[in-house]
């Protein structure tokens, strides 16, 4: 396998930056989770699959947090996209994929299937050897 260009290398770290984003600034808000979790409960009923549990305040709470770190640490990485935070966001993203298919196996919506696929994605992505710069 060669190795990825630097370039290259860091446009998946800006596209996963801006994947994270999108998908989990709408969880950092009570008001903004509530239409995210109506919105994978309609998904999961378009699907004919299991929906999500109903919301309490601690399901609340520790999305809301995650929406948050998620949506910091996706700006660090659009501002100053490096080598290195990608490999940190690979580690994450490896931790993140784990949990979901611990949750999956344990009878979680499928509608985390698409999470999961992404998350992986990104890992991989993220792992792949990159070039190494010359020497000035």
């Amino acid at each position: 396998m060669f190795p990825l260009s630097r370039p290259a290398f860091l446009r998946i770290v800006r596209a996963s930056a801006a994947y994270d984003l999108v998908v989990t600034l709408p969880f950092a808000t009570p008001w903004t989770l509530a239409l995210v979790h109506a919105g994978l409960q309609s998904l999961a009923a378009a699907l004919g699959v299991a929906g999500l549990p109903p919301l309490d305040m601690l399901h609340v709470l520790l999305a809301d947090l995650l929406g948050i770190v998620v949506t910091v640490w996706s700006l660090v990485r659009l501002r100053a996209p490096g080598v290195e935070l990608g490999r940190f966001d690979a580690a994450a993203r490896l931790g993140f994929a784990l949990a979901q298919g611990y949750a999956l196996a344990h009878g979680a919506s499928p509608v985390l299937i698409g999470f999961l696929v992404v998350e992986v994605a990104f890992f991989l992505a993220q792992a792949l050897p990159v070039e190494r710069e010359a020497a000035s």
